[in-house]
């Protein structure tokens, strides 16, 4: 492949995304100095920082209390490390139990903040809706500083200061930062204002966390974004964490080579398995832990809990699966069993999602009077405008565009997915921009390093920038076979032009869910992506199986 033809599908494929001739610098090569939004833009900053630092020149405690996914472990390690750089040591760390607490900020856990001297907490990923624990922590003394993401409620809680960059009178550039990078603003600010003895770009150490966090909230990456999930890869690349060290070689992955598929796929399910099957305190601990025979035993439960997550997590796909088949399948899908565990449905929601191509509403029981439910969008609908104007559908729903969470009532949840279409067919605001990609037609003989290794510029790839798709057409099918300890995965070995061959595989898959049965020495058509494997420490260029026909 010539490289003006390399350059003619880079241009192809910026096109699609929207860059034009005056951005694609910008896009192609992120600057941390110059693309990064001064924190001080957004609002209520200025007064979160000089009270955070008013707190540790007074010695006063802080609580800082954290949401448990891979969002808000990542942003509380933010605040340890900050902590730690500064030789602060009159702070807690907090991350609520997902099944014994629950998500956001609970009355009882202010009034024992309180009788613990507790003076200030600060928030990660959480608090903008918690209005009642926010007024009685306030009312007992304690400022509560909210560092926040999610959408805004109609009022905004009585917290001392609400950093959030989605607050309707905020004029932050970018507002669709995940917690941990809203987190990372704070830090920023705090080391501008305050005056420790730091190393200049010292906190460049911590972007690792703000790329976990990043990749794995499914916030677009776009603008700030980009660069906050560029410079996450490259850190977490050079990370001296011994937690994430030993992470990685226990998963088999080169550090130095991680992906946003290695994040997305591998470590960030580590971290949210802690808090789904067990606590998430686990997972910050890996993450702050310096003691290597502590590490260890730290990675080693995590996959303890994450093999027993996979094994429940597919079996409600199975399940949800077996349901749909004697149904008829609509624009939306809602469906549901008491006896489904509410944590794990976000991850049985999504591969639904992607294998219909719809929106997913997942509801199961964790005890009480209510259902909860995780809902998952394939990337064309916005969740939360669809729930917006499914009007009296839901008792609490919250999150993204992409993915939420929403509570409903016995009675309430048989009408939810007939409320829901309603929503679906009736509103005209629900789509979510999209970039094509539908498969741009190339050769196989096209796929070589100098393909892969100009696609990675365009890279990271996620929500609003989507991996690039390739259409091949008339390729001979060499070999194929199962691999895996059960032949869960598939290979199909192709024939290039040159004699030569390029794998492409696909894993949890078959023959049989493909459009076409591909048959060896015939020719096919496919739909794939191009990835470059480590496994073991070889490196190999292949292609990632999407579809047949």
């Amino acid at each position: 492949m010539t490289q003006k033809e390399t350059e003619k599908i880079i241009d192809e494929l910026l096109k699609d995304r929207g860059i034009t001739d005056e951005n694609r610098e910008r896009f192609l090569d992120p600057s941390y100095e110059e693309h990064l939004h001064d924190p001080f833009l957004m609002k209520d900053m200025e007064k979160a920082v000089r009270r955070i630092l008013d707190a540790v020149q007074n010695n006063q405690r802080i609580v800082i209390y954290a949401d448990y996914d891979a969002d808000g472990v990542p942003g509380a390690v933010l605040f340890h490390d900050f902590f730690d750089l500064i030789n602060y040591s009159n702070f807690e760390i907090f991350i609520p139990h997902r099944h014994l607490e629950g998500f956001g900020l609970k009355t009882e856990k202010m009034k024992e903040f309180s009788e613990l001297d507790t003076n200030l907490i600060v928030t990660v990923d959480c608090g903008v809706t918690d209005t009642e624990p926010i007024k009685l922590a306030q009312d007992l003394g304690i400022d509560v500083i909210v560092t926040d993401h999610h959408e805004q409620p109609t009022v905004l809680p009585p917290a001392y200061a609400v950093v959030n960059p989605k607050r309707e009178d905020c004029d932050y550039p970018y507002p669709f930062l995940c917690g941990a990078a809203v987190a990372y603003k704070v830090i920023q600010g705090l080391i501008e204002l305050g005056s420790f003895d730091l190393k200049p770009g010292v906190e460049k150490w911590m972007l690792d966390m703000v790329g976990i966090a990043t990749l794995s909230d499914m916030v677009p990456l776009q603008d700030e974004n980009r660069v906050l999930a560029h410079y996450g890869l490259k850190v977490l690349r050079k990370s001296r964490r011994p937690g994430l060290r030993q992470l990685c070689y226990r998963l088999g992955l080169n550090q130095g080579m991680l992906s946003e598929d290695d994040i997305g796929f591998m470590i960030s399910p580590r971290i949210n398995a802690a808090s789904r099957m067990g606590h998430s305190m686990d997972a910050f601990h890996l993450l702050v832990e310096k003691n290597q025979g502590r590490v260890e035993d730290l990675v080693k439960e995590l996959e303890r809990i994450n093999r027993q997550r996979k094994g429940v997590v597919a079996s409600i796909v199975k399940e949800v699966k077996h349901k749909l088949e004697s149904r008829e399948i609509g624009p939306v899908i809602v469906t549901g069993s008491p006896d489904w565990r509410p944590s794990l449905l976000g991850l049985a929601a999504n591969s639904i999602a992607e294998e219909f191509s719809r929106p997913v509403f997942l509801w199961g029981r964790d005890g009480g009077d209510l259902l909860k439910g995780s809902c998952r969008s394939s990337g064309g609908i916005n969740l939360i405008g669809l729930m917006d104007q499914a009007e009296g559908a839901f008792l609490e729903y919250g999150g993204h565009a992409y993915a939420g969470g929403f509570s409903v009532s016995y009675e309430g949840i048989h009408q939810l997915e007939e409320k829901l279409t309603k929503s679906y067919n009736d509103s005209k605001n629900i789509l979510v921009e999209e970039v094509k990609h539908s498969g741009h037609l190339i050769s196989i003989s096209s796929v070589s390093q100098d393909l892969f290794h100009a696609l990675q510029k365009i890279g990271p790839f996620g929500i609003a920038n989507p991996k690039p798709i390739f259409r091949f057409e008339d390729v001979l099918v060499k070999n194929i076979r199962s691999f895996g300890k059960q032949g869960e995965h598939l290979e199909v070995t192709l024939e290039n032009q040159g004699g030569g061959s390029v794998k492409a595989i696909s894993f949890f898959n078959s023959v049989e869910n493909l459009s076409a049965e591909p048959l060896v020495n015939q020719k096919i058509n496919l739909l794939a992506s191009l990835e470059k494997s480590y496994f073991r420490g070889q490196a190999e260029l292949r292609l990632r199986l999407i579809d047949v026909f």
